[in-house]
């Protein structure tokens, strides 16, 4: 889909359809036409009026905001994708920055657009291609080209790294293997030059005592993968690492999920699937960091040699850990893969993972939970990431719910004693094994509700939403505007 800018009033446009957003159900604006039409369809700015003979198309916008306008842009795209039509023109919509507002509209396109249809038997073909906007503008605000011209660019960028994590998470297991996803990872370094990709097997796991990591793999006829990439600009002005829980599949282990838990489970990749994207967007973004994604791949299923609720595991940091649930696994991966992460020296370390579903019926499914030992971090996070409309809020450490994961035998237990308070007692238990001098530069960000439902959201399809990749970039990004 391709994107532009053409400096005339709408009308003067050529274009298959001509696409206005109904703000805030206001049917008396200026750009509002097709008036016996509207009034014959009893129409109230609620849903999508498709007046084919007019070859206009309304759209609702509740408000003039970042996200909004990308949920319209992905609306309009799904209403109208199935005409036959190779283009499409609307004026432009601002909300508080022109880059922004034209970055969240190409965005909302590109993300509305997505689909995951390698398994379906008839596969739709849709002629739209190409998206121009007129620098004639809803509120009368005179327009810059080249803005709107870089938000289009890096639309194009981040969206591309979100849907390319998109097919990742929604990949079947009997496909998406740690071999599988160590594949990805350097294809993705063959393809970008800047990115560098170094992949490990159990051996160097064994030598390097990741010994949780391994136990959750033990059971898998699919050997476990300690992927590495790397991408270095000329001038980077700090180093960021990323790490993945990369659960390739989780049956539960011998804490077997029930059938209906185990659907779905092909998503638990999505933390390790959303730092691949985010090195690819960085790296395309030309951002000026040192990015690293550590992605812990593996699966967690049963067999006679299956690891076991009991055990005391040693993990790579020499922490023990007591074993009383194998389906919390994902921390047991990434406990391991956060030791090896600081042997680089991180100035920030963010973890990402689908960890636990308390975090899922505390916050709901569309928000990502925000822990960490720094307020401060948290804070800025949080306001940084706004922009991506992409929702998360923070959820604080407290001394009472660390006193759940203390273990009898060992130096902590991988499962709380009470069900209460488990998404900050898992980011309790990942704080085990951050060093002093990274405890403030340690985010943990578990992306359990949004990373994957079954039904459709604003402008996700059901399936995979790749969480976690828009609002790191976009992070990544304010971070580059600072001294």
């Amino acid at each position: 889909m391709q994107f532009q800018i053409v400096d005339k009033k709408l009308k003067d446009i050529k274009a298959d359809i001509e696409l206005i957003f109904v703000v805030d159900k206001d049917l008396k604006h200026k750009f509002i036409g097709d008036k016996e039409a509207i009034k014959f369809n009893n129409y109230k700015g609620e849903s999508v009026l498709i007046l084919s003979e007019a070859k206009r198309a309304y759209v609702p916008l509740s408000k003039l905001d970042l996200d909004e306008l990308r949920v319209a842009a992905a609306k309009a795209y799904n209403a109208l994708k199935s005409l036959n039509i190779k283009s499409i023109k609307l004026a432009s919509y601002v909300a508080e920055c022109q880059k922004l507002s034209f970055e969240a509209l190409a965005e909302g396109f590109l993300l509305g657009s997505y689909e995951f249809n390698k398994y379906k038997e008839k596969k739709e073909r849709y002629t739209l291609k190409e998206i121009i906007f007129s620098t004639e503008e809803f509120s009368g605000k005179k327009i810059d080209l080249k803005a709107a011209n870089e938000g289009f660019k890096e639309a194009e960028i981040i969206a591309s790294a979100t849907n390319f994590t998109k097919d990742i998470v929604n990949e079947i297991p009997e496909i998406y293997t740690p071999q599988k996803m160590a594949e990805d990872a350097q294809n993705l370094a063959k393809n970008i030059a800047s990115i560098k990709c170094e992949v490990y097997d159990e051996k160097f796991l064994a030598k390097e005592n990741m010994n949780a990591f391994l136990a959750v793999n033990r059971a898998s006829v699919h050997k476990p993968r300690l992927i590495h990439l790397t991408y270095k600009p000329k001038k980077s002005k700090k180093r960021i690492i990323f790490v993945g829980k990369g659960l390739t599949y989780d049956s539960g282990g011998l804490s077997l999920k029930p059938a209906d838990y185990m659907l779905t489970m092909k998503s638990d990749k999505s933390g390790a699937a959303a730092a691949l994207g985010i090195i690819k967007g960085a790296a395309e973004l030309n951002l000026p960091f040192e990015i690293h994604a550590i992605l812990g791949a593996t699966e967690n299923m049963i067999g006679g040699n299956a690891y076991k609720p009991d055990d005391v595991l040693i993990s790579r940091s020499g922490v023990s850990i007591e074993v009383r649930n194998t389906d919390a696994e994902g921390r047991l991966v990434l406990a391991d893969c956060l030791s090896y992460a600081q042997d680089f020296k991180p100035d920030i370390l963010i973890d990402m993972a689908t960890l636990t579903g308390a975090c899922v019926v505390g916050l709901g499914e569309y928000t990502t939970g925000i822990m960490g030992n720094s307020e401060s971090l948290k804070n800025e996070f949080k306001t940084k990431i706004k922009d991506s409309g992409e929702l998360a809020t923070t959820l604080d450490f407290n001394p009472y719910l660390s006193e759940l994961i203390k273990s009898q035998i060992a130096d902590v237990s991988n499962c709380a004693s009470s069900r209460y308070g488990g998404a900050i007692t898992a980011g309790m238990f990942l704080a085990k094994f951050i060093k002093d001098e990274y405890k403030d530069k340690w985010l943990h960000l578990d992306i359990a509700g949004p990373a994957y439902r079954e039904k459709a959201w604003g402008y996700n399809q059901a399936g995979a939403s790749g969480a976690g990749v828009r609002m790191n970039l976009y992070f990544l990004q304010a971070l580059s505007k600072e001294n």
